[in-house]
């Protein structure tokens, strides 16, 4: 399969799971431009596409793509313009932009990731905007750039998704490639991680493997949540921490939860996360909302009204990637009918996308949710493991957390007195079916459109 057969493949997959608006607005002028070395570089027409696209759908397509094509470990975007969406099957490269050969496609080199170091030049500490509720992470990264491998190591960044983890540790990997050029900084996934040393064991070259990642300086893993249950790779990660820790090098870590928290990990590992210096990022208040809101209208060159930013500020309060999101399709709407973004714009957008308020009952969502997968609602209370009953019961464990930041603690209570491991869980269970099960991200699309 060519190219374009391997995209036109995945527009229709795309086409039948969204809207025809969504669809026309942000995939038909798209195009799968090159593949070489386990990355795919998708064409996109401008800047306000690429940022929807990696936003709200670019797992998706990395698993479409995943599908379709061997070795795929990643998707840069390049913004191309909609007159050059044919795909071709082979593009002349330079290794110092990884962006085609093209004065035209040049505004990709601004967002290139280097395959040396795998980090994006546009998480910097000077896009990182910094408020109450991150301050002590940003704090204790800056300690880290300035001693790194003595100060707080390793480091261990947790909160909830959408709350800049990313951002962040990617930025104490630019900020020491500038200060200290000589040494070799890497970021990776936990994703990234597990299939590389899978892929090592299988194909013999599990010496290359653990040589490669020895040899860093400052090592940063993303999303350690994700090395739940598989043994291996823990013992992997554990000598690989023992190394570089023992060197005096740099490790910094990411995750939803707290160690404490983290479930089904070596307790020999889970001891060595902590042992430095683990750091929440809470959700941003209002204030930070507020900045976060004015510096991306400022970036796009957009003048907005104060209505339009504290309007936004109060519908979404604990998550900056949806944040973010909601203004890039407030502006992309604004740019389309050739004018400055108002507050009509804001309430449309509020009306179909912003999830529900945390003060709903409890009760009200258990009901809700019973309701929607047709089972009695006292049966959700209940010590059993049906499996008509489990999962609704995940799912209201996942929304309680999600939607409205229940506790953990506190939803096991309200849901039969459940220990607050049990809510960890299938909060994790449901998180990793969003991901994996588009059926299943729709199920909860759809209950969240009902709860608002």
């Amino acid at each position: 399969m060519d190219l374009r057969e391997t995209w036109n493949s995945i527009l229709v997959e795309i086409e039948l799971s969204v809207s025809p608006a969504t669809f026309n607005t942000w995939f038909k002028d798209a195009s799968l431009v090159t593949y070489d070395d386990g990355i795919a570089t998708v064409g996109v027409p401008n800047e306000f596409v690429r940022q929807w696209i990696v936003e709200k759908h670019h797992k998706t397509l990395l698993r479409l793509l995943r599908e379709r094509l061997e070795g795929v470990r990643s998707i840069e975007y390049l913004i191309i313009g909609s007159q050059h969406k044919a795909p071709r099957q082979t593009v002349p490269q330079t290794r110092e932009t990884g962006a085609p050969n093209s004065a035209q496609e040049l505004p990709f080199a601004d967002h290139y990731v280097s395959k040396d170091d795998n980090l994006n030049p546009r998480y910097t500490f000077e896009t990182f905007i910094i408020g109450s509720f991150n301050e002590l992470a940003h704090a204790a990264s800056q300690a880290v750039i300035k001693k790194p491998g003595v100060a707080y190591n390793p480091l261990f960044i947790y909160g909830n998704t959408g709350r800049g983890k990313t951002h962040l540790i990617q930025a104490i990997g630019n900020a020491l490639k500038r200060a200290r050029p000589k040494e070799r900084v890497y970021y990776i996934t936990s994703e990234q991680f597990a299939t590389e040393y899978v892929d090592a064991l299988q194909g013999g070259t599990a010496g290359k493997f653990k040589e490669k990642y020895r040899g860093y300086d400052t090592i940063l893993v993303d999303d350690i949540q994700f090395f739940s249950k598989k043994e291996k790779i823990q013992e992997e990660l554990f000598h690989l921490y023992n190394t570089i820790h023992d060197s005096n090098r740099q490790m910094v870590f990411s995750s939803d939860t707290h160690p404490s928290q983290l479930q089904d990990m070596e307790s020999r590992l889970l001891s060595r996360f902590s042992a430095g210096m683990v750091v929440e990022i809470t959700e941003p208040d209002y204030e930070s909302r507020m900045l976060i809101i004015r510096k991306k209208m400022h970036s796009a060159n957009a003048t907005v009204s104060e209505d339009v930013i504290t309007t936004l500020a109060d519908s979404i309060a604990s998550n900056i990637r949806e944040l973010e999101g909601a203004m890039n399709s407030i502006l992309c709407e604004a740019k389309l009918h050739n004018r400055t973004p108002n507050i009509l714009d804001v309430k449309q957008y509020i009306k179909n996308n912003i999830r529900p308020k945390k003060t709903m009952a409890a009760t009200e969502v258990i009901k809700t949710i019973a309701s929607y997968y047709g089972i009695d609602e006292a049966s959700i209370y209940e010590k059993t493991r049906r499996k008509e009953v489990v999962k609704p019961r995940q799912v209201i464990m996942y929304i309680l957390r999600e939607d409205f930041q229940a506790s953990y603690p506190t939803i096991g209570q309200r849901l039969g007195g459940r220990d607050h491991t049990t809510v960890i869980h299938s909060c994790d269970k449901v998180r990793e079916g969003i991901k994996t099960n588009m059926e299943f991200s729709q199920e909860i699309d759809q209950i969240r459109s009902i709860l608002r």
